[in-house]
C-alpha cells in the first residue's frame, strides 16, 4: 500500500480521494482494508467523509 510520504504506513493523505470515490478499484480496496484495521485512520476518514457528504448539498454556482 502506498502510505504517507516518509514511509508512514497510514493512508490519511488518500482519505479525501477515497471519500469522493476518486481512487482506482485496487486503491479503494487497499484503503478499505487499512481502515478496517486502523482506528486512527478510520476516525480521520469519518471526519473527511462528513465533509464530502456536505459537498453534495451545493451546486456548482455555490462553490464559485
Amino acid at each position: 500500500m502506498t502510505g504517507e510520504a516518509g514511509g508512514d504506513p497510514h493512508v490519511r493523505s488518500q482519505l479525501g480521494a477515497y471519500a469522493l470515490g476518486a481512487l482506482t478499484p485496487e486503491e479503494d480496496r487497499l484503503i478499505a482494508g487499512h481502515l478496517d484495521g486502523c482506528a486512527n485512520c478510520a476516525a480521520a476518514y469519518a471526519e473527511v467523509a462528513d465533509g464530502a457528504a456536505l459537498l453534495a448539498l451545493f451546486d456548482e454556482e455555490d462553490l464559485w
